[in-house]
């Protein structure tokens, strides 16, 4: 465990003046609100991520850590097409990747830095002859698929040095000069800076790199993209940075469990004040043993990956993050698994849960964006309030509209449950079945907006989830996850 803070020396005048000086002038420089030249930026109410043009973003993410490590060009093509194809938007990958990335080469046979040095990394002139030139490859191609590179410039290892692995190569300075030599190269791409990998920030050291490193993305990019922090287990960046100004919004490491109780972090993330977007950046992954105990729990499927979609989604997330236990490190033959990887990523990729997470995507596209909010109280407590709402993998959660267009209840069991109707305006409600094994809707019917009604899924007694959605009839809104364009 790292206990003391991370320093180094300055052979001119002390860190700490340069440091100041340094975090002044960038602080300056920067625009609160700017609009990000990637196209992104934070919601009028804060609490959603949108387009430059004011259009709804709705962040659906893939942990694809060892992506710009592991993965040629070819293979780097393979794995981006097939998440554009299934509706994902944003890929998490990381520069000075968790496997031994400084030292183990990419498949070109290239390394990221010079001496291990963050402050030199190593470019050589000319094309397609460096490490960074694959980076840069894989980024224009995501970007080319309408994809967002979720860019994280280190794994947590590199500055904290948590796990004990190593080494530690960053210090505030190092942070800063490596940030802005990012945020200089990257400026004119669509993506969105993540910072952190997996560690906590246990003392004043860390923070200082973590907060350099921002500031010099701030100063390459000139605050052209979104920046967060990627925390480790259970844990999420409001933790140490929920005040800092150039975090624009939190994300979680829910973790690799199934049970809710974890996932319910992400509305007390956004019930904080200032108000900023909240999504979890890591919950269980498909095919991962199920809290790193596969000898008494097995390994994860996909309704285990799909609960915590939707429990984080109807608790205010602003979009979510899939992975898959092969897909984030690239396990292949020949590779050295880490915890039991079941397939290679190339079979992976095509898993069940990384397919329906579009119908997530689909079914909150397809109602208002921005005015969505979470909401329990639609649902009516049962007497025995284990039964409804629920607790542990059969928990049930509500959003709604705030102007009262439409309500969704998702069901992760098939148990009738009854629902306060005045949460919707009209005087008639129209209500679905919506299935996100396959993103089909089914009409239930049309009911008076009065009282309480109970509904009964589809599935009575069985493990498989459902969403009710209740619109105003008024709306003559398109069956949900049909969307008009």
């Amino acid at each position: 465990m790292q206990d003391q803070p991370i320093c180094c020396e300055s052979s001119s005048r002390s860190v700490a003046s340069k440091m100041f000086l340094w975090i002044l002038a960038a602080l300056t420089a920067v625009i609160p609100g700017a609009e990000a030249a990637s196209g992104l930026k934070v919601s009028e109410n804060g609490r959603f991520l949108i387009e430059e043009n004011g259009r709804p973003f709705f962040y659906l993410g893939d942990t694809a850590w060892e992506l710009f490590h592991r993965l040629n060009r070819e293979e780097a093509d393979r794995y981006l097409e097939n998440r554009a194809h299934k509706g994902f938007t944003v890929i998490q990958a990381v520069a000075l990747a968790e496997l031994n990335g400084l030292n183990d080469p990419n498949p070109y046979g290239h390394r990221p830095l010079l001496n291990n040095d963050p402050a030199t990394p190593d470019v050589k002139e000319g094309p397609a002859n460096d490490y960074w030139d694959h980076v840069d490859y894989i980024v224009n191609k995501a970007n080319a698929l309408g994809l967002t590179m979720g860019f994280l410039p280190t794994w947590g290892d590199k500055w904290n040095k948590a796990w004990g692995t190593g080494p530690v190569t960053f210090d505030p300075e190092k942070a800063r000069i490596y940030g802005e030599w990012l945020g200089q190269r990257y400026r004119d791409k669509r993506l969105i800076w993540i910072l952190g990998g997996d560690r906590a920030i246990e003392n004043d050291g860390h923070k200082a790199v973590i907060r350099a490193m921002a500031l010099g993305l701030r100063a390459g990019d000139n605050r052209a993209h979104l920046i967060t922090f990627h925390p480790p287990g259970g844990q999420g960046s409001s933790a140490w940075l929920h005040g800092e100004e150039w975090l624009d919004f939190n994300m979680r490491q829910n973790g690799h469990v199934t049970e809710f109780r974890s996932y319910s972090n992400t509305r007390a993330d956004y019930d904080r004040t200032p108000i900023k977007p909240v999504l979890d950046g890591e919950p269980i992954y498909e095919d991962h043993p199920v809290s790193f105990n596969a000898k008494d729990f097995g390994h994860s499927v996909a309704a285990d990956v799909r609960r915590p979609l939707y429990w984080d989604l109807f608790s205010g997330a602003c979009g979510h993050t899939y992975g898959h236990h092969s897909v984030w490190q690239m396990y292949a033959p020949g590779r050295s698994p880490i915890n039991a990887p079941l397939m290679p990523w190339f079979k992976a990729i095509d898993q069940p849960g990384a397919g329906q997470m579009q119908y997530g995507r689909r079914l909150i596209e397809s109602r208002p964006f921005l005015t969505r909010i979470p909401d329990d109280s639609i649902l009516v407590q049962a007497e025995v309030p284990t039964s409804v709402p629920g607790a542990g993998l059969r928990r049930f959660v509500a959003t709604r509209d705030q102007e009262g267009t439409y309500a969704m209840v998702y069901a992760p069991i098939g148990r009738p449950f009854s629902v306060r109707m005045n949460k919707i305006n009209g005087s008639k409600v129209k209500a679905w079945w919506f299935n996100p094994r396959n993103g089909e809707a089914q009409s239930i019917g049309e009911f008076p907006n009065t009282g309480d009604r109970q509904f009964d899924p589809p599935n009575s007694g069985e493990m498989l989830d459902w969403i009710l959605v209740l619109d105003d009839a008024s709306r003559r809104y398109l069956p949900p996850g049909r969307s008009s364009e």
